[in-house]
């Protein structure tokens, strides 16, 4: 399970999130969620996750970040999200 993350610390830190025992399982959920992909898949869903941190399309990275934080139902981006 989310063998993935070390490479979304920017993303994480962005929405002032901590990966925590507690949190790590809903967070992948909602990761796998968003790319839709069958959770626990975690090569599908890094090779899709790869694409959008790795597009030229900034908004692309944006949308993930803000569908994230939706999904995780966070309220302490929304400054930062606002200024881009």
């Amino acid at each position: 399970m989310s063998c993935y993350f070390r490479h979304l610390d920017e993303i994480f830190k962005e929405l002032d999130l901590e990966i925590i025992k507690e949190n790590k399982k809903d967070v992948d959920k909602a990761i796998h969620k968003i790319v839709n992909v069958e959770y626990k898949n975690c090569p599908a869903t890094w090779k899709k996750v790869k694409e959008i941190l790795r597009s030229e399309n900034k908004k692309q990275k944006l949308e993930f970040i803000v569908k994230l934080k939706k999904e995780l139902n966070l309220t302490q981006i929304e400054g930062k999200l606002d200024e881009n």
